[in-house]
């Protein structure tokens, strides 16, 4: 599995990024519009909508609990300093997917142990997208991680994030984590739209 997070380049819109994620074959899109005014969001979240019902892709909204039913997203992701994963179940329910971010092994179980339904994993290395990262894991981490969820039992997916580019992601999916969230490496790319093929082929 692939996932795609939104990020603003001075080349493309939050909006131009997940079109062209979408129109590579991405089947999972984020929205991540970090300090954007909720109007701004629900703006650009209608336009996502439209484009994940047309492609039949998961729509997944970074943050805002309070406007994943607003705009019929298929769930949230919900970093550290967000709201907790079992606050947002109360409010949202059974029927939406949410994910945590995690950097340790406590953190996957916490989130396990809220009801999460898969496990954003990181960073992998240092990444520009992201303020006041988290230590960065590497191989090791990601092995260490998945080895301590088969030990305790806890089948979740996890996917792995932070400054991963095609290169790293036969080495990161033999660690077993489920998937990959990317970013930058596509968006930078010259053709983010077969860059996003080329990503897909690999998993």
């Amino acid at each position: 599995m692939i996932q795609f997070i939104s990020h603003y380049t001075l080349e493309y819109s939050y909006l131009d990024g997940i079109r062209m994620a979408l129109e590579g074959g991405c089947k999972w899109v984020q929205l991540r519009m970090k300090d954007a005014p909720a109007e701004e969001i629900l703006q650009v979240g209608r336009e996502v909508r439209m484009l994940c019902d047309k492609y039949q892709a998961t729509f997944i909204l970074d943050d805002h609990v309070e406007l994943v039913k607003e705009l019929s997203a298929d769930g949230v992701h919900l970093g550290k300093k967000d709201m907790p994963v079992e606050q947002a179940r109360k409010i949202l329910g059974d029927d939406y997917i949410i994910g945590g971010t995690a950097n340790t092994f406590d953190d996957v179980q916490m989130h396990y142990n809220a009801s999460a339904n898969y496990i954003g994993c990181g960073p992998f290395r240092f990444t520009t997208t992201k303020k006041g990262l988290a230590p960065v894991l590497g191989l090791d981490g990601y092995t260490d991680i998945v080895n301590k969820m088969k030990t305790s039992g806890i089948q979740i997916p996890i996917v792995a994030i932070g400054g991963i580019t095609a290169e790293d992601i036969p080495s990161i999916m033999n660690t077993g984590v489920t998937g990959i969230a990317i970013s930058g490496s596509v968006l930078r790319a010259n053709n983010p739209v077969e860059e996003m093929r080329k990503l897909i082929k690999m998993i």
